[in-house]
């Protein structure tokens, strides 16, 4: 068997890679022998230094020990978490780091992205059945279920952030796009009824799920106040007593922008609201009002799904942080 180099690996560690694959998925169980070095050596068509240097490797890993006479052998199986997110945000890797840092040493963690690309979801989960022994996914799209879903063990998957069907016995974290948000808004009504007006960014492109743009509605009627929703903000005048909701980073600092060209003020002229929590939102300005899930927390429970195999299905709530910009 031939080791296919990429360019962003080496032949030691990739080989390193193979062999801990095929310990975390049985080939090799706990206390058997690996090949010899000559014997991989013939058969990845590799160098003996670049065997014995991938053995090193797996030791430091806690994989694979030796003993003289005996060789080489399995000491403890690693196991592969494939995570499939939908794309890069900033607090992506709030949720990444508080996963990661949870788990040992003993797992190993593949992070893709699939851009919300049906096509590239499907392509993802097809080449890794049977490649990882727990699958953490988030969804392409709220209202689409993906086949391949179904062939994964639901013991071995978690879903997060999914849509408005059932999810039977699959386990989830979540979060309620709609009547979480509405209790959110709630939490600010005193603060929200000093403007006269709100009005929510939601872009045609955004894959945010759209009841949340209906529950923004709904709180409005209810509560009496004056609002609008806008697609593009490309010819927006911000306007003294309004209150602007951004679901994406690009759009409160936009606003950010148009604030202060406008000689305006967050949390003095004007309100802002931003959805999804980063670090950045404590710093810009005097810090920039949110309303979000704990990040933290799901990537924490997402390792604990890891840790201990129990089921979990549970919504997450969204939390208000009031900073000086509301």
């Amino acid at each position: 068997m031939k080791v296919i180099f990429g360019q962003q690996t080496t032949k030691v560690k990739q080989l390193a890679d193979l062999i801990g694959h095929d310990i975390s998925m049985g080939k090799y169980k706990v206390e058997d022998a690996l090949p010899s070095i000559n014997q991989l050596s013939q058969d990845y068509k590799v160098s003996r230094d670049t065997v014995f240097k991938a053995f090193i490797d797996l030791k430091e890993r806690g994989l694979i020990d030796s003993t003289p006479g005996k060789g080489y052998y399995v000491v403890n199986r690693q196991k592969n978490i494939l995570l499939l997110l939908d794309e890069y945000t900033p607090f992506k890797d709030i949720l990444y780091n508080s996963f990661v840092k949870r788990l040992s040493s003993q797992y190993k963690v593949d992070l893709w992205f699939h851009q919300y690309k049906e096509s590239m979801f499907n392509a993802i989960l097809r080449e890794s059945l049977g490649r990882y022994n727990k699958y953490i996914v988030m969804n392409f799209d709220n209202e689409k279920f993906s086949p391949y879903l179904y062939k994964v063990d639901a013991s071995r998957l978690l879903l997060l952030d999914f849509g408005q069907f059932d999810k039977k016995e699959c386990s989830y974290i979540c979060q309620d796009f709609g009547e979480s948000f509405y209790q959110a808004m709630s939490q600010l009504t005193d603060r929200l009824q000093r403007y006269r007006k709100l009005v929510l960014f939601f872009t045609k492109e955004s894959k945010h799920p759209k009841e949340t743009c209906e529950f923004f509605k709904k709180y409005c009627i209810d509560h009496k106040q004056d609002f609008d929703v806008i697609e593009n903000m490309d010819n927006l005048e911000v306007q003294p007593g309004e209150v602007y909701i951004a679901i994406r980073q690009v759009d409160v600092v936009e606003l950010v922008k148009k604030s202060r060209a406008a000689g305006l003020t967050c949390g003095t002229d004007i309100g802002l609201i931003a959805y999804n929590d980063t670090p950045a939102y404590e710093v810009i300005d005097k810090g920039i009002t949110v309303m979000s899930v704990d990040w933290k927390k799901m990537g924490t429970m997402m390792a604990d799904f890891i840790l201990t195999g129990k089921p979990i299905q549970t919504y997450l709530p969204t939390e208000v942080h009031l900073r000086g910009s509301l």
